[in-house]
């Protein structure tokens, strides 16, 4: 007999009634106190320690689970589950729903993510595609104009044209079919709860708000919830959002089916096919044929540790063990010497090589995936290392493949949005998991309480290159190529490190960075995740503005980079497993760890 069977339907904290968290946060914050204390008000002990610990620069330390995610609110609602008795799959489900409203920029029921999940009890790691799909209306050339040129980023992400079918939801189902406890109908009590009675808009989404006041406003619907009364929502006013508590009511009764088809499902269709000036041709076959899919993961020896992650259409574990295999023979023990910075920037430019050649949906088209991380390869990769100074240049490699086949090079963009979930439940079982509706606040059409993603246009919007097909083009029913890098790192077989971040195609500068620095440099989880961001993907080394490692600017110079001071905005959140869970927050962002 599993848990399922005499844990109650509605787990304490989870039940319908507004949670204490989320009644004393509606009830102590008014709008006038728009500070971020302000919007986190009312917060449980465990979150307020949390933030006081990614304030201070330490980890949070715990023995028997840790959950780590963009939101207390959403960590408080995952805390809950797993001090119940649920799994990580069951707390992932509260996290994202209430994700969803509270950071509803970043991802939500109209996205998709990628799923890493380390099996306790088989020792055996599964990851789940939950990425969009184009619908099956989509030709190669609908990102470009009457003339055959590329579109405009903005002109193709803003309005139905860029809308995939969301995976978000249908792999929420399958997490839980798989490795859930806790009943399913309570799992969504949380986000409901907040929904109806209200929840503090944070400053984190007040400023995307403001940031984004243009687009946003184009919809009605969208504006309406965003701009009541024709003024921005404003960091600690109390905003409910009926219509997806609605939503997830349905979801938590009937199953991913009330969203896939029915009532939801048209009115999705209509929004995405509909929206003035941009509309786009998803439809309601595209939406009921939807599934998620279960991958072999990718997985690159790196040092005593296998780092393990989603394959394609995910770029970002291939992308993220090119650059450690690479760096497996070399030494990078100096964080503050130049020459360190010089290897894992090159590594990470020639990886990036490959990945604009060779990445993407390989359901639709062959790849090398093997000979990419074949350590044969990766070591005469990595003789391009041997010099003193930057690489003048890098271009693609060429692993071994078991066909022949040339593609062309692609340039496709992905921005900054998205956000991550790491989680390791009482039974040992650890899941990292990337989720996202691509651009902040996706294709800024808003339907039943959510917002629809952007994330077709991270295909490529040419269709060739140089006379050469690309791999990342357009086609129906394809998946995407993503950077998400939601990772698993384990040694002799357990798990010892769960991470993730958001960061568009930086992803994987962030979390290779903050691998080399757990493991190569010593740092604990929260000072691997706080020390200064230094990126390079295309030659360009893009640094922290206001961070430590500015001190580099000018050695990095001198070996012949260019080098651009920025804000280098990651969301990573991560779990250190030995003796005891550690867990850290990106100080970046508002997550929080919380543990028992």
């Amino acid at each position: 007999m599993t848990l399922r069977h005499f844990l109650p339907a509605c787990l304490l904290s989870l039940c319908l009634a507004v949670p204490a968290y989320a009644q004393e946060a509606a009830d102590t914050v008014a709008p006038e106190t728009a500070t971020a204390t302000g919007a986190f008000a009312g917060l449980s002990e465990a979150a307020r320690a949390g933030l006081s610990a990614k304030q201070a620069g330490v980890p949070v330390s715990a023995d028997d689970w840790m959950v780590v995610a963009a939101n207390p609110l959403a960590v408080a609602a995952g805390a809950d589950v797993l001090a119940q008795g649920g799994t990580a799959a069951d707390a992932m489900i509260a996290v994202q729903s209430v994700l969803g409203l509270v950071e509803p920029q970043s991802s939500g029921l109209g996205g998709g993510a990628f799923l890493v999940w380390y099996d306790a009890a088989t020792g055996t790691m599964t990851t789940l595609d939950g990425r969009e799909t184009a619908p099956l209306a989509a030709t190669p050339t609908l990102f470009q104009d009457e003339n055959g040129e590329p579109l405009g980023f903005f002109d193709a992400v803003v309005g139905g044209l860029s809308v995939g079918t969301p995976g978000t939801p249908k792999l929420m189902e399958e997490a839980h079919t798989r490795w859930g406890r806790a009943d399913w109908t309570g799992l969504f009590a949380p986000a409901i709860a907040l929904a109806e009675g209200g929840f503090a808009v944070s400053p984190r989404m007040a400023e995307s708000i403001a940031g984004d006041a243009e687009r946003l406003q184009r919809f009605a619907s969208t504006a309406a919830y965003f701009f009541p009364g024709g003024t921005a929502l404003a960091a600690g006013d109390t905003l409910r959002n009926p219509a997806y508590a609605d939503t997830l009511r349905q979801i938590a009764a009937h199953g991913t089916d009330a969203f896939y088809t029915g009532p939801i499902a048209a009115d999705i269709v209509t929004t995405v096919r509909t929206a003035a000036g941009n509309p786009g041709v998803l439809s309601a076959l595209d939406l009921a044929l939807y599934d998620v899919v279960a991958r072999d993961p990718v997985c690159v020896t790196y040092r005593v540790y296998e780092v393990c992650g989603m394959g394609p259409p995910s770029s970002g574990a291939l992308t993220v063990g090119q650059i450690l295999g690479m760096l497996n023979n070399h030494d990078i023990s100096d964080p503050a010497d130049a020459a360190t910075w010089r290897l894992i920037g090159d590594a990470s430019r020639l990886a990036f090589a490959d990945r604009g050649r060779y990445m993407a949906d390989s359901d639709f088209v062959p790849m090398p995936t093997k000979g990419l991380v074949d350590p044969a390869y990766l070591a005469d990769r990595a003789a391009l290392l041997a010099g003193d100074d930057a690489l003048p240049e890098v271009t693609p490699g060429n692993p071994t493949w078991d066909h022949a086949m040339i593609w062309g090079d692609d340039a496709s963009i992905e921005f900054p949005s998205t956000s991550h979930i790491s989680i390791v439940d009482s039974y040992g079982n650890a899941l990292s998991m990337t989720t996202t509706i691509e651009n902040g606040f996706g294709s800024r059409l808003f339907v039943r309480g959510f917002l629809l993603n952007n994330e077709l246009t991270d295909f490529s919007f040419a269709t060739h290159a140089n006379g050469y097909p690309i791999a990342n083009r357009i086609a129906p029913g394809k998946r995407p190529r993503s950077s998400m890098a939601p990772t698993i790192v384990t040694r002799d077989g357990a798990p010892v490190l769960v991470i993730g971040s958001p960061g568009g195609s930086r992803i994987i500068g962030y979390v290779a960075q903050a691998i080399i620095a757990h493991i190569d440099w010593g740092m604990d989880v929260q000072q691997a995740l706080t020390g200064g961001h230094l990126v390079n993907r295309f030659g360009t080394y893009d640094v922290e503005a206001g961070s430590a490692r500015t001190t580099l600017e000018a050695p990095l110079r001198a070996l012949g980079y260019e080098v651009n001071l920025r804000d280098l905005n990651s969301g990573l959140h991560a779990i250190a497993i030995g003796d005891s869970l550690s867990g850290g927050a990106d100080p970046r962002r508002e997550g929080v760890a919380i543990g028992e």
